[in-house]
């Protein structure tokens, strides 16, 4: 145990938090385990690391700060090197004239204070911050400089057109040794996407930056980007890699990339767009592992799983799955064909496109450019005989026509529609010109669903409701008065941001035969969501406020998933 330590306690004891006994007990164990007191504090729940920190802001008269939404700017990131920054544990936080503000975890370390005097050549300011924060900050802002920097040393202006004139630019073998450092800057964007979780990589050229950026749980965040001088170069490696043409820069391509990330098999969809300043791309991330998760991991309650369950074990039928661009359409319906695929099923998919190879289903990739349509893939694998038909979506009445016909003659039928929530699919296949009778016979069932972030396990504690959020609820606010919910603090585990994975919400519209009745007559979708919630439908908000009560989202979360629901 240090002297330090034994300050810190005193300071503890001043300030109530420990007894008299508790510090010749923490004494004893602290000495004898060579450990740090702060890290045995935290690690025995006798205090949280943000309550020691406030206190010994307090004592020393420090200001105590969040680094969570602090931009550090170039000018304030170059005045801190990598090497410094990591090997004292700071983060520069404000600078004015000769003086250096930083943030560290340690008030009492003036060694470190002393030395990034002499160091920086600065006077130093200090306030205080978390550990994790602090670490979070770093990988942020300096995590792959050390790495960026060696490669970049290696790179000259002969190494930035990976493809020369006169060169296969679809093939692989256009990489050459110089191109080396861009080869390992692009797989190092792609393993720091991969640790973060990320479903998404943007490589977005700007006119005086090249930005790159992670979509993980759904947000945008931007990381630390590649110098612009080599943004032709990085494009190019990830246009051989997703066989595209590399000459080609006026009109969008698509490719598909095959990648291994520390022993994980990863699909990487990748599609590129011109833009005012180069080529934007980007790379959607798929693991064939989540699919295997199964139906519970969607964020199913038991009675809407079994719900889903019996609906996809039909033997005919039409099951859609409604909702915009990015609300997990496509990963429910692979889950679902998942879960039904056995041996004694036959499966065809027609998908654009096809996202995640499944073993053991027959997936059909359209091609507009050679005729192999929606309508004409689908008339040739009702010939194969199929028990189980996947459309990736119905997008007219063609398309429509053939799969209500195709669940009239014996096939269970899944798809998708873009409409906000479950009763307007009946109205938008009126609307496409499908027959009224056609729709009610075909029909089983529409699901509307989101995506919603759910909290961190390893930093969920309890959270009051406030009057603000009661304000919000409308309807709602009685059944969550007066109620403890749960939201994550933010730890190591999910950067700081108290969320880690996301889960959906679920709108569950079967059709009875007073709904197929209603459908004949051509009804608004607005009468058929009234009928539906007094069968026993739950809206999407609905769902959300049980899993806000369960602890599994917060209330934000629901607020912002479900605006347009305003039952």
């Amino acid at each position: 145990m240090t002297s330090n330590d034994d300050y810190v306690l005193e300071i503890l004891k001043e300030h109530g938090t420990v007894s008299s006994e508790q510090i010749e007990s923490i004494r004893g164990i602290v000495t004898q385990e060579s450990v740090s007191l702060v890290d045995y504090l935290i690690k025995e729940d006798i205090l949280k690391e943000s309550d020691i920190l406030e206190i010994l802001a307090s004592h020393f008269g420090m200001e105590m700060v969040s680094l969570r939404d602090v931009e550090i700017t170039p000018a304030l990131h170059d005045s801190v090197s990598v090497d410094i920054a990591r090997k004292y544990r700071i983060v520069p936080y404000f600078m004015n004239d000769d003086t250096i503000t930083i943030a560290m975890s340690d008030p009492l370390d003036y060694d470190t204070v002393d030395s990034l005097r002499l160091l920086l050549k600065k006077n130093i300011d200090c306030v205080i911050a978390s550990r994790d924060e602090i670490r979070v900050a770093l990988d942020k802002y300096y995590a792959i400089e050390t790495a960026m920097e060696t490669m970049l040393d290696n790179i000259t202006d002969n190494t930035v057109d990976v493809a020369m004139a006169g060169q296969d630019s679809s093939s692989e073998e256009t990489a050459t040794d110089t191109d080396a450092p861009i080869i390992k800057l692009v797989s190092l964007i792609m393993l720091e996407a991969y640790r973060n979780r990320a479903s998404d990589i943007h490589l977005e050229p700007m006119e005086k930056k090249f930005k790159v950026r992670y979509r993980i749980d759904g947000v945008l965040h931007e990381v630390d980007s590649p110098p612009k001088r080599l943004q032709s170069a990085i494009i190019s490696r990830v246009k051989i890699m997703a066989s595209m043409k590399i000459s080609e820069k006026r009109k969008p391509q698509d490719g598909r990339i095959q990648v291994n990330i520390l022993g994980r098999e990863l699909d990487m969809r990748v599609s590129t767009i011109p833009a005012s300043h180069g080529e934007s791309i980007v790379m959607r991330i798929l693991d064939k592992q989540n699919l295997a998760l199964g139906l519970p991991k969607l964020g199913f309650f038991s009675d809407d799983q079994q719900t889903f369950e019996r609906l996809i074990a039909l033997s005919d039928g039409i099951n859609l799955v409604t909702g915009p661009t990015g609300s997990g359409k496509t990963t429910t319906l692979y889950a679902c064909l998942s879960h039904i695929n056995k041996p004694d099923r036959k499966i065809i998919t027609v998908e654009d496109p096809v996202e995640y190879q499944l073993s053991g289903i027959n997936q059909v990739q359209v091609r507009s450019d050679i005729g192999l349509t929606f309508p004409a893939a689908l008339r040739s694998i009702l010939r194969q005989a199929p028990n189980i038909v996947m459309i990736g979506e119905i997008r007219d009445k063609e398309t429509a026509n053939i799969a209500t016909e195709a669940s009239l003659t014996g096939h269970l039928v899944f798809s998708t529609l873009h409409t906000n929530d479950a009763p307007s699919a009946i109205t938008r296949l009126l609307d496409i010109g499908v027959k009224p009778f056609l729709v009610a016979s075909s029909i089983r069932a529409v699901m509307a669903q989101r995506l919603i972030r759910a909290i961190c396990e390893h930093c969920k504690e309890p959270h009051e409701v406030t009057p603000a959020e009661l304000k919000t609820l409308g309807n709602f606010a009685e059944q969550l008065n007066g109620s403890t919910l749960m939201g994550g603090h933010g730890c190591n585990k999910c950067n700081l941001s108290g969320f880690h994975g996301r889960k959906g919400l679920f709108e569950i519209f079967i059709i009875n035969d007073e709904i197929q009745r209603m459908i004949f007559e051509k009804v608004s979708a607005s009468t058929l969501r009234i009928k539906a919630r007094e069968n026993g439908m739950r809206t999407l908000r609905e769902d959300g406020m049980r899993k806000v009560t369960a602890g599994i989202t917060t209330l934000d979360e629901v607020m912002r998933a479900t605006m347009g629901d305003l039952d």
